[in-house]
């Protein structure tokens, strides 16, 4: 990557150092904090839960909703051009009137 900068991260307590541009810098860094936030709910008070275990299922969750949203999102598209699609039927047979 061109450009990188190293950026420590911190999950589970364990700190981790990754390479990113300085734009993506802050992106990272909120990235981290969720993924920290959803390893520390999956682990709740288990502290002997394997750290990987932890890591796939808090990737498989987020995986997840990110595949929700990008569902809703398309769901959505589809929505809007049908809504533009008769706007523009509309604005036709004004014109045409």
């Amino acid at each position: 990557m061109s450009g990188a900068e190293p950026v420590n991260v911190r999950l589970l307590d364990r700190d981790y150092t990754v390479g990113v541009t300085a734009e993506e810098r802050d992106s990272l860094v909120a990235a981290s904090r969720l993924l920290d936030a959803k390893m520390r709910e999956i682990r709740g008070s288990n502290r002997m839960a394997a750290v990987d275990r932890v890591a796939v299922l808090a990737a498989l969750n987020l995986a997840h909703e990110l595949q929700q949203l990008r569902d809703e999102n398309a769901r959505q598209a589809v929505a809007l051009q049908q809504t533009l699609a008769d706007m523009n039927r509309r604005l036709d047979r004004a014109i045409d009137a």
